[in-house]
């Protein structure tokens, strides 16, 4: 397994290599046909043949389109939870920009906080560069009745993305975004979760029974759980009950897996 990602990041990949080998020859008769069948159409000379493209794998998608995984479920169905909900103001850490910031700033303002840099002026789009495990800066303590963290906090503490290594980096980031809720805040919440323990330095994989421990200990209450399976596939309003959490669902944890929740912070302060 660590052998098959060491070449993978060398872009060495003989199953990969084994299917492209098998297309190209298809490739080059469709090709050889178009070129002919160019000579008679009626639009010949207003598209030369450029430099070859080939997209070997396209035909063989069943759909249109994938409608699958934890990001799409998790970006879509939280960004219509917040479409509906019409928060005062909505701040989001360390979420996709191309998938659930974008989904939530094409209809209003989304404030987005992460350790990396955002180079791109973005409509809609406020940035802040923060690193959420160190001290919180004081303008974001109860600064916001709406936040979201979508699969981010799984990261923090690896050094994946430049983050300063700390086991209880996710410990830290998920008490600074209780502090950034102000009382009777609602966050959207998503991690990966499963069989427990850290994949280094990719991501942390957490079970339903310590995430629940988490959100109890700072006060915060389940108001609506699904989760996307390790099939790709999104399961709604999905329960939670004591067999339930405890085998997780009966997921494995392998990335796949996605616990999307909406907790609510208490209207009044609690004993952490």
């Amino acid at each position: 397994m660590l052998i098959s990602k060491v070449l993978s990041m060398f872009k060495l990949n003989p199953m990969y290599a084994l299917k492209v080998a098998m297309r190209l020859p298809g490739f080059f008769r469709c090709q050889k046909q178009f070129k002919r069948m160019s000579e008679t159409a009626a639009s010949r000379g207003d598209f030369p043949l450029l430099k070859p493209y080939p997209m070997l794998f396209d035909e063989s998608d069943s759909e249109s389109g994938s409608a699958r995984g934890a990001y799409f479920w998790q970006d879509l169905l939280v960004a219509q939870r917040i479409a509906s909900a019409n928060p005062v103001r909505h701040i989001d850490v360390g979420s996709r920009i191309d998938g659930f910031v974008a989904h939530v700033a094409s209809f209003r303002r989304i404030d987005v906080v992460d350790i990396r840099p955002l180079t791109s002026d973005l409509p809609n789009v406020s940035f802040l560069q923060c690193d959420m495990m160190g001290d919180l800066p004081e303008h974001l303590s109860d600064s916001t009745d709406s936040l979201s963290c979508l699969h981010a906090l799984e990261h923090f503490g690896l050094g994946r993305y430049g983050d300063p290594l700390d086991p209880d980096g996710h410990l830290k980031g998920f008490a600074n975004l209780v502090k950034i809720l102000k009382l009777g805040g609602v966050l959207y919440f998503a991690v990966p979760f499963g069989a427990q323990g850290v994949h280094f330095n990719a991501h942390r994989v957490f079970s339903l029974t310590y995430l629940l421990d988490m959100f109890k200990s700072h006060g915060l209450s389940v108001e609506w759980f699904s989760f996307v399976g390790d099939d790709r596939n999104v399961r709604m309003n999905a329960e939670l009950t004591p067999e339930s959490v405890r085998s997780n669902f009966e997921q494995a944890g392998n990335r796949n897996a996605t616990a999307i929740f909406q907790l609510r912070k208490p209207d009044k302060n609690v004993v952490e």
